[in-house]
């Protein structure tokens, strides 16, 4: 089968994957493939498709991460990441038909091996039609209903902080490091977490191409997402650093996924979104 892989660059719903009605999804079904949206975190693997709802479970050993498939936001062992995500949509009643639609988020500034790491996973488990890829931060984004006008997002995660500027729900600049919120229960103090975030939003101040934006964006405050987003001594700690309003995006964990969720049905409905 051939499958075709682009990056996704759609617009946001009025309405989250939860909200498809359920004889629109019936109906629809004969002339559109099934949408699918995947998460694959260093903490958290998340799947959504449409008609059926979202499904989580750890994305592997969660105390000993030398044996983990995703290590630090990358996959690390891509037949463990197979098994995990396979598991997982195995608790859907019916099995998942070939020829979807896979809407899959990377990190940001994803290099070409870590991208095609992820699309081999998802092609092994899903034998999609075509996969799509989309920055997390960008589904975030879009998930939490943030997409218009000037954002500035934190995904601070298990193994990663991802922070970016974004336009109308594209990204403009974007910096990413590899700690999270797992390494406070390693040890790490909640002030390194903190400075870190602070450091890249920082430098996203003096980048030239959004140095205009990010004053104004950060007028509305810090949106985070991820597990940082429930750690409420790390929120102050931020807004602290930053002398600015911080705030959790509802559903922090999914909003992600949620986006995923709008951009692959966008694209399911209108194959010719690029």
């Amino acid at each position: 089968m051939s499958v075709s892989t682009t990056v996704v660059s759609g617009q946001q719903s009025s309405s989250g994957p939860a909200g498809a009605a359920p004889a629109d999804t019936r109906a629809s079904a004969e002339t559109s493939p099934t949408a699918i949206a995947v998460s694959l975190g260093s903490g958290q693997t998340h799947v959504w498709v449409a008609g059926r709802g979202g499904l989580s479970c750890p994305s592997g050993d969660t105390v000993g991460t030398s044996h983990a498939p995703v290590r630090r936001g990358r996959v690390a062992d891509r037949f463990g990441c197979i098994d995990v995500l396979a598991g997982l949509i195995r608790r859907y009643r019916d099995p998942i038909p070939a020829g979807s639609v896979v809407v899959v988020c990377r990190p940001v500034l994803a290099s070409a091996t870590e991208q095609d790491a992820l699309r081999q996973v998802a092609a092994a488990v899903f034998a999609p039609s075509r996969l799509v890829f989309i920055d997390t931060v960008r589904a975030a984004a879009i998930g939490a209903g943030a997409g218009a006008g000037s954002l500035v997002i934190a995904d601070v995660g298990a193994e990663i902080i991802e922070v970016a500027a974004l336009r109308h729900g594209r990204v403009l600049a974007a910096h990413r490091t590899d700690i999270g919120t797992r390494d406070l229960k390693r040890g790490a103090p909640t002030e390194l977490l903190a400075h870190a975030t602070t450091r890249m939003i920082d430098e996203l101040r003096q980048d030239p191409a959004v140095e205009a934006l990010v004053p104004a964006a950060l007028t509305r405050g810090l949106m985070v997402v991820g597990d940082g987003a429930m750690t409420p001594t790390l929120m102050v700690k931020i807004a602290a650093n930053l002398r600015i309003p911080v705030r959790s995006a509802v559903a922090p964990w999914t909003a992600a996924l949620n986006g995923a969720g709008l951009a692959a049905m966008s694209v399911a409905r209108h194959p010719a979104t690029r």
